[in-house]
This record gives C-alpha cells, structure tokens and sequence, in this order.
C-alpha cells in the first residue's frame, strides 16, 4: 500500500511541475504574439491620429506603486473612438497627440508610436506567468526527493588511512608540528 501513494504523490508532483512550467511559459510567449501583432499593425494599419484625453492613476493594491491609464480619443472613417493605453514606459500628458496605427477590421485596436498596444493586454498572462513560478517553487522540491539518485550515484565509500609501520612503535603514529625532543 505505501508503494501505491508514493507513486501517486510522483505522479501529482510531475503533473504540478507541468502545469507550472506551462503557465510560467505562457508570459513569454504572449509577449512574442503582442511583439509579431504590433508589427503587423504598423504595416497594415491605418495611420491616425489620437489625443491623450485623461489619465487616471489607481493605488496598486497590493502593488508598491500606482498605475495609470492614459485614456485616447481618435478617429477613423467618420467614426470617433476612444480606448484605454496603461502607462507602462512611456506616459504623455492630457492634451498631447500620438501617432497610433489602427487595425481596419477592429477600430478599437491599435498600437502606438511607443509600441504601446491598447488595452491591458497580457496582465492575465502575467498573473498566470507569476503563479506558474510559485507552483514550480512548490512542486520542484517534492519531486526531485523522489528521484532515487542513490542509485544511479552511489555514496563513495570513505578511503582507509593505512598505518606505516614505525620503528619502535606498535602501529602508531604521532604527526605534529613540534619535534619530539623539543618540549622539556
């Protein structure tokens, strides 16, 4: 019976490492799409033209520092549009216009001349990306205790001192810095 649980408790930290690794990946992979996505934009977007209208700062939480929102209003084919950009790098002030590059099949999505897509994107995967990181802090250990490594790398035996024989001596040796003769 304590064979059957100890193989379960394997499988269950090999499964939580999994699922760790995958959410702590999923960040990462995210930001390469928003990267490729923000390129696109600028190539096949229609250039425009928005002006910061207000910015909002929240306290964070639990967060040390506030965020902002910078809150823009632009127009495209006759429509006006206004969408929410966090201040991550950059942050300019009410009133300022910015290039923005818009997508033509969702006028609501669009990137900036500081590579600031609209929205929050990629908060949710950052959040799953932290927990990630705290299921493999947890996980990892369990599962490397049950690698048997004593029997892929045995314990080295300790090596044996071998007494040399001293004259005079019944297999006993004195090794110090003194010289015998030398204490009175």
């Amino acid at each position: 019976m304590q064979r059957r649980s100890s193989a379960w408790a394997t499988l269950g930290s090999v499964l939580l490492v999994v699922a760790g690794g995958a959410l702590l990946w999923l960040p990462f992979y995210t930001q390469y799409a928003l990267d490729d996505w923000q390129t696109q934009l600028r190539a096949t977007g229609v250039p425009a033209r928005a002006v910061v209208e207000d910015q909002v700062t929240k306290s964070g939480g639990n967060r040390t520092s506030p965020s902002t929102t910078m809150f823009f209003r632009y127009e495209v084919a006759g429509r006006t549009y206004e969408q929410e950009v966090g201040c991550v790098e950059v942050c300019r002030s009410i009133g300022e216009e910015v290039p923005i590059w818009v997508n033509p099949a969702d006028p609501g999505d669009f990137v900036t001349d500081f590579d600031q897509l609209s929205g929050h994107r990629g908060r949710i995967q950052g959040g799953l990306g932290v927990a990630g990181f705290v299921i493999l802090v947890v996980a990892v250990p369990p599962l490397l205790s049950r690698i048997p490594l004593q029997r892929w790398f045995p314990p080295r035996k300790p090596r044996r001192r071998s007494i040399a024989p001293v004259r005079g001596g019944a297999g006993f040796t004195i090794r110090s810095k003194h010289k015998q003769g030398s204490r009175k």
